[in-house]
C-alpha cells in the first residue's frame, strides 16, 4: 500500500500504523541461528574500579595493548590523565580517583550496571541480523562497557564500541540532577535513560561503518540517509519499540506523528526540501530541545523521524533487500512518498 495522504487523518493513522507493524513482523523473519559471529564484551568500569590499587598500572598497561583507542581515548580525553605510557599519568589518575564525585558516579554505575551480559547478547544479536541482511558489513569485534565522565554515549574505533555507561543512569538518578545546568542542559539530562543503551550501541556502528550520514547533500538527501541509517538499526532490532528506534519518549513520538504532514509541508512552503544547506540539516538532525524552525513543544531530529518514516514506506512498498536499500538513490525512494496539496 503505498502511503498517501488523500485520506481522512484517522485513515492515515491506522495506515502508518500496519505499514510500520508489517515492516517490524518482515525483520523480524531473520534467522541468526548459524551465525558464528561473536561479540566480546569487557566491562572496563568493573575492571578499573575493582583492581588493587598495586595492580592496576599493570592491568590499564595491559587493557592499553590491547584496546590502544579505547584506552588512550578513556584516559587521555575523558579523564585528561595523559596516557597510560606517560611519567605523568599514575599520579594524575590517583588524583582523579580521589575525586569525591568520580566516586560516587563509579558507585552508581556498578549498582545501575552490575552485569551487562543482557545488553551485550541484545546488541550481538543485532549484528548477528546485520551480518544475515549485509554479509559483507563491517562488524565491531569488542564492546567496552565504560565511565566516559560524561564524554560521549559511544565511541566507535575501527574493532570497537566504547559503551559510556554513566550516560545510561536515568535522568532522576543524582549524580545526573548534579550535572552544572549550564553545560549539561536539562534535554540533555532528560535524554541519559538507560532503554536507549542497545540502540544507541547499534546506531552509533551503524553510521560510523556500514551507512554513513550524506555529506554535500541537499536537505532531502540528507534526512533520506537518516532514515536508512535509522532502518538498518530497526532491521537489528526488530523488536525495539519505535520511540526507542527514534530516541523519542511516548508523548514526543506521538506527537511527531500527529505532526508528520505539518513537518513535511513546513519544509515544501519554505522550498527546504533541495535546498543545500548545513543549517538546516542541523536544526533538523542534531540533538537540540526542540527542531528549529518548528513549535517548542515539539521533539528535536524531526528529519530523521521523517527520513524513517520515508525509508520505511518505501521497504514497505517494495520487495528490496537492505543492501538494495544502501544503494538506492534517495529520490527514488521519496517518489513513493506523496502528499496532496
Amino acid at each position: 500500500m503505498k502511503f498517501t495522504r488523500k485520506t481522512g487523518a484517522l485513515f492515515l493513522a491506522a495506515a502508518v500504523l500496519i505499514t510500520i507493524q508489517s515492516c517490524s513482523d518482515n525483520l523480524r523473519d531473520i534467522d541468526i541461528s548459524k551465525s558464528n559471529y561473536r561479540l566480546e564484551s569487557v566491562h572496563l568500569d568493573s575492571i578499573i574500579t575493582q583492581t588493587p590499587e598495586e595492580q592496576l598500572g599493570s592491568e590499564i598497561f595491559n587493557l592499553s595493548q590491547k584496546y590502544p583507542e579505547i584506552i588512550d581515548y578513556q584516559f587521555y580525553y575523558c579523564y585528561k590523565t595523559g596516557l597510560p605510557k606517560d611519567t605523568a599519568f599514575q599520579a594524575n589518575w590517583l588524583d582523579f580517583t580521589h575525586n569525591p564525585y568520580y566516586k560516587r558516579l563509579s558507585k552508581r554505575i556498578r549498582e545501575k550496571f552490575p552485569n551487562t551480559a543482557a545488553s551485550k547478547k541484545t546488541i550481538e544479536d543485532g549484528f548477528k541480523r546485520i551480518q544475515v541482511h549485509l554479509p559483507k558489513a563491517k562488524l565491531p569485534k569488542t564492546i567496552l562497557f565504560m565511565n566516559s565522565f560524561f564524554s560521549s554515549s559511544m565511541y566507535c574505533t575501527e574493532n570497537e564500541i566504547g559503551v559510556g555507561l554513566e550516560r545510561y543512569l536515568g535522568a532522576k538518578t543524582d549524580v545526573i540532577k548534579e550535572l552544572p545546568g549550564d553545560v549539561f542542559y536539562e534535554w540533555i539530562k532528560e535524554a541519559m535513560e538507560p532503554e536507549y543503551l542497545e540502540r544507541d550501541a547499534v546506531c552509533a556502528w551503524v553510521l560510523t561503518h556500514i551507512c554513513e550520514p550524506a555529506k554535500d547533500a541537499n536537505n532531502i538527501e540528507a534526512i533520506i540517509q537518516w532514515g536508512k541509517i535509522l532502518y538498518l538499526t530497526k532491521a537489528a532490532l526488530p523488536d525495539q519499540e519505535e520511540h526507542i528506534l527514534l530516541r523519542y519518549n511516548t508523548a514526543d513520538y506521538e506527537w511527531a506523528l500527529k505532526n508528520e504532514r505539518n513537518f513535511w509541508e513546513y519544509l515544501v512552503k519554505q522550498n527546504m526540501l533541495f535546498a543545500k544547506s548545513e543549517t538546516d540539516q542541523a536544526a533538523f538532525l542534531q540533538e537540540a530541545p526542540f527542531t528549529s524552525g518548528l513549535p517548542q513543544k515539539g521533539p528535536d531530529r524531526l528529519g530523521q523521524f521523517l527520513g524513517y518514516r520515508i525509508v520505511a514506506s518505501y521497504m514497505e512498498q517494495y520487495d528490496v533487500t537492505l543492501q538494495q536499500l544502501l544503494d538506492k538513490p534517495y529520490n527514488e525512494i521519496l517518489s513513493e512518498y506523496e502528499i496532496d496539496d
